[in-house]
């Protein structure tokens, strides 16, 4: 499995080797040792996983979690096409404000790591785009937030070349500035020592 760090720091994306036969094929999405080697520790103890589908043209996110808890994800594309990105929320990052995309697909397999305290936004470029999530905390509606995918000071790459189709919440999150003068953003030392004391407690299979 190969690592490549994104713009963000401490978000990760990873490609699994594939093995294609007459059958189909067979990857692993996750591999600890590779996981371990590229984050500096393991995974996250899993508390929840999520699984959601979406049709062409659905745009989901920014979303975020307050922080404390925060929450970390581990996101992979079992079915159809995304492109998956990761925003930097954390007020004192050395990235804060900054994106990167990964698109997500049935060829190359690729998986995202979101660390404690970053936004989460995906565009369905399929029907039928199924995303798989493993999360470090559980849901809590009072904790989810979100903020604007179509701000225009992020300007991110959301066009899926269809209508965005968004919900209603996103359809009225406000922007990442707002978010900053109202003071609900993660701050960068409280996300970091979050995803320390993760680390130290080990994935249970």
């Amino acid at each position: 499995m190969q690592a490549r760090e994104l713009a963000v720091e401490g978000a990760i994306e990873f490609t699994p080797k594939v093995f294609p036969d007459d059958r189909g094929l067979f990857l692993s999405p996750f591999q600890e040792e590779a996981f371990t080697e590229a984050h500096g520790g393991p995974l996250f103890r899993t508390v929840q996983t999520n699984h959601s589908s979406s049709k062409r043209g659905v745009v989901r996110g920014i979303h975020y979690t307050t922080t404390p808890p925060g929450t970390a994800k581990y996101v992979y594309c079992a079915s159809g096409q995304a492109l998956d990105i990761v925003v930097d929320l954390r007020v004192g990052s050395p990235t804060f404000g900054k994106w990167d995309a990964v698109l997500l697909d049935q060829r190359d397999h690729r998986a995202m790591y979101f660390p404690v305290g970053v936004g989460h936004a995906f565009v369905a470029l399929e029907d039928d785009t199924v995303m798989w999530y493993l999360l470090s905390t559980a849901y809590d509606p009072g904790n989810e937030l979100a903020l604007s995918v179509l701000d225009p000071a992020l300007g991110l790459p959301v066009d899926p070349g269809v209508e965005p189709i968004l919900s209603e919440r996103d359809q009225v999150a406000i922007t990442l500035a707002e978010a900053e003068r109202q003071g609900l953003l993660p701050d960068y030392a409280t996300c970091v020592e979050i995803e320390r004391r993760l680390s130290e407690v080990p994935q249970t299979t």
